[in-house]
């Protein structure tokens, strides 16, 4: 069988998610052939290792007419037995086989204030179609919690027999770690990711804030890209006179890692998510996690993270206090920690999802 894979977003947030099923497919599929549709700037961003997968250029933004018109074109020209869209955005009259990945429902949730008003309402119509067109065309849905498929359901009232859960995971860096020589603090929380408004990161500066009326030598790192969202993010803190606060800019793996062997804390503030990947990562590397107590974070995280109320700042301020102050507490988070992440496993998240796959081939 030919199976297509829709990787466009592979260099985005939602990367690591199609970055580690392609790099498990390839262990426990030698008999099927993929082609692995990217981007024209991410023709070598992944390279397959069996001769069995190829990477295809699909020059086609999301949510466009070119998506709509030429993609379905395209695959029409390319007649895989199976597409696998990794995200919902996809030629809503493709009429071949396929499964859609769908990782949460923030875009009808959620507007970003660094995005155009008028273009962003636009973009959540045209997706508000596409998601429930895709519930209803799409020969299975994956989603990657039980929370996401709850909204989802809700959203496009698709059975139970049409959608499976499929959890990713969370591991280490499998090379060496590296120091991150800038660091300006001995002590210090951090968050990492991108920074749209929903991730709730000016409360989470504000808790630090009032942290340091305590410990003021208490640092607070943002690590990643220094997008839009994150560069306003920077000026609206350094507007308040906010202190202690560092932004690393884009790290590679080894250097991020290495933070995360070095804080005190990790700190998740998110109002929703579909899974809540680094999180999983921070324990993964003992690293004790606090955590909003939103969306699907107690289901992910377990008894593993000391929770707060993401929208009360006095209760965030505590429950960071907490952890970085007991060492009881902390060893306690550690082992929950150590237990929660062993939980889950990017092999099996593959095998389930190579399991959709073969259970919708069939004739």
């Amino acid at each position: 069988m030919h199976i297509a894979i829709d990787a466009r977003v592979i260099n985005s947030g939602t990367g690591t998610y199609i970055v580690k099923l392609l790099e498990y497919l390839q262990q426990i599929d030698n008999e099927n052939s993929y082609s692995i549709l990217v981007r024209a700037k991410d023709k070598h961003y992944w390279q397959p290792a069996r001769p069995n997968f190829t990477v295809r250029i699909a020059e086609f933004d999301n949510y466009s007419f070119a998506e709509q018109i030429g993609f379905k074109r395209y695959l029409d020209e390319l007649k895989p037995d199976l597409v696998h869209f990794c995200m919902p955005q996809q030629p809503i009259l493709y009429r071949g086989k396929h499964v859609t990945t769908v990782h949460d429902m923030t875009l009808f949730k959620t507007y970003n204030s660094d995005k155009n008003w008028l273009l962003y309402h636009a973009k959540q119509l045209v997706g508000r179609f596409v998601f429930k067109r895709v519930a209803h065309t799409s020969n299975h849905i994956i989603t990657i919690s039980e929370t996401t498929k709850r909204e989802f359901q809700a959203f496009t009232n698709i059975p139970d027999d049409n959608i499976t859960v499929i959890y990713e995971s969370g591991e280490i860096h499998k090379g060496a770690l590296k120091p991150y020589r800038e660091l300006p603090f001995h002590n210090f929380i951090m968050y990492v990711g991108q920074q749209p408004d929903y991730k709730n990161l000016r409360r989470l500066a504000a808790a630090h804030q009032q942290l340091l009326k305590k410990y003021p030598d208490l640092g607070l790192v943002f690590v990643g890209r220094m997008n839009r969202d994150t560069k306003i993010n920077k000026a609206f803190y350094e507007k308040q006179g906010y202190r202690n606060i560092h932004f690393t800019g884009f790290l590679p793996d080894e250097q991020r890692d290495w933070l995360l062997t070095k804080t005190a804390a990790y700190v998740f503030p998110s109002l929703m998510e579909g899974f809540g990947l680094p999180p999983l990562e921070a324990m993964a590397y003992g690293t004790p996690v606090v955590s909003s107590n939103a969306s699907c974070m107690p289901e992910i995280l377990g008894d593993a993270a000391e929770y707060f109320d993401p929208l009360d700042t006095d209760d965030m301020a505590a429950a960071i206090e907490r952890v970085i102050t007991n060492p009881k507490r902390r060893r306690a988070l550690i082992k929950k920690g150590t237990v929660q992440v062993a939980k889950y496993s990017w092999r099996r998240m593959a095998e389930e999802t190579h399991a959709v796959y073969m259970k919708v081939l069939q004739p």
